[in-house]
């Protein structure tokens, strides 16, 4: 079995804020990231699948459907956005990186089967970088 990890970026804005927090709830939380302008960051998103070698084309993974599969569901939708407003799962929560990382999780699964029929490969998992010192990973628990 073989991991391929393919390497994508995208620019996004957001600010972390709970409607519900006290402003000095909200301040002590989230700090400079509540900052009532937003922020933005230049992600790099990282996408982990696996599968066995494909014994015709020696590859484990079709890097060119990989390439659509996320520029379409992904990079589409979070690209130069203010996620607070342009992205509608961040409607009722809060666009931590450790929930864009799950909202990018959720639509790679979704979109996976129509970009890769079968059993192989599958997708294993998607890191982002937000700063060089805040890295998130989830896991594709179906791998």
């Amino acid at each position: 079995m073989i991991s391929v990890t393919r390497k994508y970026s995208f620019s996004a804005s957001h600010r972390l804020h709970v409607a519900d927090f006290s402003e000095a709830e909200n301040a002590r939380v989230f700090g400079k990231c509540n900052n009532p302008f937003g922020h933005g960051h230049n992600y790099e998103l990282f996408v982990t699948a696996r599968g066995p070698v494909d014994q015709n084309s020696g590859l484990a993974v079709d890097i060119g459907r990989l390439d659509r599969l996320i520029q379409e569901s992904v990079l589409s939708q979070f690209h130069l956005k203010n996620m607070n407003s342009d992205i509608p799962a961040f409607a009722k929560s809060v666009p931590t990186t450790e929930n864009v990382g799950l909202e990018i999780a959720r639509t790679i699964r979704s979109a996976w089967p129509a970009a890769f029929p079968g059993n192989w490969p599958r997708f294993e998992k998607v890191r982002i970088y937000e700063t060089e010192r805040n890295i998130f990973e989830v896991k594709n628990e179906k791998a």
